[in-house]
């Protein structure tokens, strides 16, 4: 399989801009009507997620092992919509045709071979997750919402009881869709570690236009319920061995929730047993009152092991830390050794990243959510998941 010669044609493709989504939804709904249903009414912001973050999957296949597990995750998490492997032959036919069209003389035999064998790859290792799960777990999880909190003008802490219990680790995101914008779904991160009564905190912020933010923020509230996927994301995991090392986390506005997981989790494990790694915490917000937890991390830098550094860059008359989060990370310097966990907006993640490599940090201990795409300097970077699905959502 000639992979270059698939990453070089998707990059052909990606260059013709809004042709390509319009001309591949074009032919996947006239061919399969039926799958129209999956997809939201208007399609002005799904357009180009599903074949954007098709392409650049397919593309990379010769980088399959780096995301098997998240490849598993998202076929798993594709059963709430009722995909079936038909519906993954339909999107990939549609695909191979797109590139055809487009491609024009290039669309040799040889290379038309190589498409097909790297879509069924991608889609072989879906659907064989999804197989394995239906033995084990439901499609989608109904969310009984106990209480939304308006923290501020623009941010919403919401409670969320799931039915049946819905296992996660801290750091991980789950596809949520609201009654008021159906078909509409959005990736939340989990802001808590898991608790006995199996209840979810969700950190929303109000994107301008968005419509499910919109929903969340300004009419969601208790006795609701929304339907939740099953949990996907690894990179802002820890794993046995990441437990002990100190960390440096970076947030960007409610990029937080999975921070706050995180640190949920680790101040239970230093009530029990008195220990704890080192942690310090940098937040950044436009202005101050966005600084939604601050109360809250103000009071945890009791704690032995931790340190809060709250950043604010558009008001300059906030009395702490002013500026871009991540030079403040600079500043303050991090520590030999430990691990970097980043969430925020991807200018802000990249902007971040590309600090701490500056400083020295080596890139496997620079964590970021990987949304199943590498862009052209290898930068992991939050995408939308690949198949029947919206944008990430106003979590971050």
């Amino acid at each position: 399989m000639d992979t270059a010669a698939l990453k070089h044609t998707w990059s052909l493709a990606e260059s013709l801009g809004d042709e390509v989504p319009l001309f591949f939804y074009s032919h996947l709904f006239y061919t399969h009507p039926e799958l129209r249903a999956m997809f939201p009414v208007a399609m002005a912001t799904q357009r180009d997620r599903l074949v954007g973050a098709l392409g650049r999957i397919v593309s990379n296949v010769d980088q399959l092992d780096e995301v098997t597990a998240f490849i598993g995750q998202l076929g798993r998490d594709h059963r709430r919509f009722e995909v079936i492997a038909e519906h993954y032959d339909a999107v990939g036919l549609s695909l191979l045709t797109t590139l055809q069209h487009f491609l024009g003389d290039l669309w040799t035999p040889e290379l038309a071979e190589d498409w097909a064998g790297a879509y069924g790859v991608i889609a072989t290792a879906m659907v064989q997750a999804a197989e394995e799960s239906e033995l084990s777990s439901p499609a989608s999880w109904a969310g009984h919402v106990t209480a939304v909190e308006r923290r501020s003008m623009d941010v919403a802490i919401v409670h969320v009881r799931p039915e049946p219990d819905l296992p996660f680790e801290p750091g991980q995101s789950f596809a949520v869709e609201t009654p008021y914008a159906p078909r509409l779904w959005r990736y939340f991160s989990a802001a808590n570690a898991p608790r006995q009564d199996g209840t979810i905190e969700f950190h929303v912020q109000l994107v301008p236009g968005g419509q499910v933010s919109g929903a969340v923020v300004r009419r969601l509230k208790a006795g609701d319920v929304v339907r939740m996927g099953s949990a996907v994301g690894q990179e802002l995991t820890l794993s046995d061995a990441d437990r002990g090392r100190d960390l440096v986390m970076v947030a960007g506005g409610t990029g937080l929730a999975p921070l706050r997981a995180h640190l949920e989790r680790i101040d239970l494990q230093w009530q029990a047993t008195g220990d704890a790694p080192r942690v310090h915490l940098f937040h950044g917000a436009r202005v101050p009152w966005n600084l939604y937890e601050n109360r809250l991390m103000q009071s945890l830098t009791g704690r032995p092991w931790f340190s809060y550094t709250p950043v604010v860059s558009d008001d300059p008359s906030y009395p702490g830390r002013k500026g871009f989060v991540s030079d403040a990370v600079v500043e303050a310097d991090v520590s030999p050794g430990a691990l970097a966990m980043v969430c925020g907006s991807p200018s802000m993640v990249r902007h971040t990243a590309s600090r701490l490599r500056e400083l020295g940090v080596p890139s496997p201990d620079i964590r970021f959510e990987l949304f199943a795409t590498l862009d052209e300097d290898g930068l992991r970077d939050p995408q939308p998941s690949p198949l029947v699905e919206e944008p990430m959502g106003s979590a971050r």
